[in-house]
């Protein structure tokens, strides 16, 4: 199933998709990127596209470290 976006990744946990949009656009600003006003990314570089996502995966794997390294002290 599609999102409106157009981005047809189905999220695990669905109440995570407005904090994953958040993050991307938090991500695109500290990296100097800007997404057009309309979400569009169709005409960003590929280069951009990928940092976003790259960025946006070493967050996420940052933030489920430091979960796991709280729930096993």
């Amino acid at each position: 199933m599609a999102q409106s976006n157009g981005n047809s990744n189905n999220l695990v946990v669905t109440k995570a998709s407005a904090a994953l949009e958040q993050l991307k656009y938090e991500v695109a600003q500290e990296l100097g990127i800007s997404i057009p006003q309309d979400g569009y990314q169709g005409n960003m570089t590929s280069y951009e596209n990928g940092s976003i996502g790259g960025y946006i995966t070493k967050r996420l794997v940052t933030i489920a470290e430091q979960q796991l390294a709280g729930q096993y002290q």
